[in-house]
C-alpha cells in the first residue's frame, strides 16, 4: 500500500484516541449520562449493548480532532462528539432491523437479543437525545449541519433499500447511497468541529471535504472487504452477496457482463435464487472483469482526496494523525 507509514502494532485511531484521551473520557461519561432513562430501563440496556460493544469510536474522534486542530478550548466539542455517536448508534439499531441482521462486531444484535420494536424505539430515543445535545451548544449552524446529516442518512438508507437488488443501479447511484449512509456523518462530524471552534470558511470546507472523502473511501473499502475479507477483520466473505446487496464490486461486474453472466446476476441478486457454488462463481466473474482491482483503485483515489483536503488545514500534532488514519482506512485491503 502507498502509505508505508501505518504502524500495524499501534493503529492510527488508537494513537488519536490516546492523544485525545481526556476528551474521549468526557464524551464517554456524557454518553453514559444521556443514555439513561428513569422510566424505561430497557433504553440503557439496549444502548449499552451497542455503545459499549467496542468499535473505534471513529466519528466522535473526528469531531474532537477537528475542534482541537482548529484551536478550540471550550466544552462543546464533547457534546458534539456524543451527538455524532448517538446518531451513529441510532442508525445501527435501525439498520439491523431493516437488514434482519443477527451479528454486529461479532456479537448478537439488539434486535436479536430483545426485539425489533425495542431496537427501533431506542434508536428513536437516541436521535432525540442527539438533538438535545446539539441545542445545548447554542449554535444554529451546528444544528443545521447535523440535522441535514440526519436527513441525508435516512434518505441514503431508503435509496439503498430501493436500489440494492436492482441491476440497473449504476456507480453514480452507489456513490449517492454511500454519501448518504456513511460519508454524510463523517463530513458532519469533521465540519461541526471546525464550526464550534470558530474556524474560517475555507478551513471548515476543508474539514468537510476531508470527512466526505474519508467516509466514501471507508465505505468502498468495507464493501470490497466483503469479497477480500476474512473473519479476522470482522468480515465474513460473501455476506453482502448472500444478502443480495449490489455494492460497487458487483455493479462493476454487472456493467461488463455478457448475456449469460447477466442471467446469473438476475438469478442470484434480483430473484434471490442462490445455490451452492454461486459465491465462488461470483468471485470468478469479479476477477474476470477486474471489478475488485477497479474498486480498490477508487478507494485509494478517495483516500488521496482526503489527504489533499488535510493539506489545507492548520499544521500541528493532530494533522499527521489524521493523515495516518486516512492511510489506515485503505491499508485494511492489504
Amino acid at each position: 500500500m502507498e502509505s508505508g507509514i501505518v504502524d500495524s502494532a499501534v493503529r492510527p485511531h488508537e494513537i488519536l484516541s490516546h492523544h485525545l484521551a481526556d476528551d474521549m473520557e468526557a464524551v464517554n461519561a456524557l454518553i453514559r449520562e444521556r443514555m439513561a432513562s428513569r422510566h424505561a430501563p430497557r433504553i440503557p440496556e439496549v444502548t449499552r449493548h451497542l455503545v459499549e460493544a467496542g468499535g473505534k469510536r471513529l466519528r466522535p474522534l473526528l469531531t474532537l480532532a477537528s475542534a482541537r486542530l482548529c484551536g478550540y478550548g471550550g466544552p462543546y466539542h464533547v457534546h458534539l462528539a456524543a451527538t455524532v455517536e448517538f446518531i451513529h448508534t441510532a442508525t445501527l439499531l435501525h439498520d439491523d432491523v431493516v437488514d434482519e441482521s443477527e451479528r454486529r462486531r461479532g456479537r448478537p444484535t439488539a434486535n436479536l437479543l430483545w426485539d425489533n420494536k425495542s431496537s427501533v424505539l431506542v434508536g428513536d430515543y437516541l436521535f432525540s437525545r442527539s438533538f438535545q445535545l446539539m441545542v445545548e451548544t447554542g449554535s444554529l449552524e451546528v444544528l443545521d449541519i447535523l440535522a441535514n446529516a440526519s436527513a441525508t442518512i435516512a434518505e441514503g438508507e431508503v435509496l439503498q433499500l430501493t436500489a440494492a437488488q436492482d441491476l440497473r443501479t449504476d456507480e453514480a447511484t452507489y456513490l449517492q447511497i454511500i454519501r448518504g449512509k456513511t460519508a454524510a456523518l463523517f463530513a458532519a462530524a469533521t465540519e461541526v468541529g471546525g464550526v464550534i471552534a470558530g474556524a474560517d470558511a475555507a478551513t471548515v470546507k476543508a474539514l468537510r471535504d476531508f470527512g466526505d472523502a474519508l467516509g466514501i473511501s471507508f465505505q468502498i473499502v468495507d464493501d470490497l472487504l466483503d469479497y477480500w475479507g476474512t473473519s479476522s477483520i470482522g468480515k465474513n466473505r460473501g455476506d453482502d452477496f448472500r444478502e443480495r446487496k449490489l455494492t460497487l464490486p458487483l455493479i462493476k461486474a454487472v456493467a461488463g457482463a455478457d448475456e449469460e453472466e447477466r442471467s446469473f446476476w438476475v438469478r442470484v441478486i434480483e430473484k434471490g435464487d442462490q445455490r451452492e457454488g454461486d459465491l465462488e462463481r461470483a468471485l470468478v466473474l469479479l476477477e474476470k472483469h477486474g471489478a475488485l482491482e477497479s474498486t480498490r483503485a477508487e478507494a485509494l483515489a478517495w483516500a488521496a482526496r482526503a489527504r489533499d483536503s488535510l493539506s489545507r488545514l492548520p499544521e500541528g500534532p493532530i494533522r499527521p494523525m489524521l493523515e495516518n488514519l486516512t492511510d489506515y482506512v485503505v491499508a485494511r485491503l492489504n
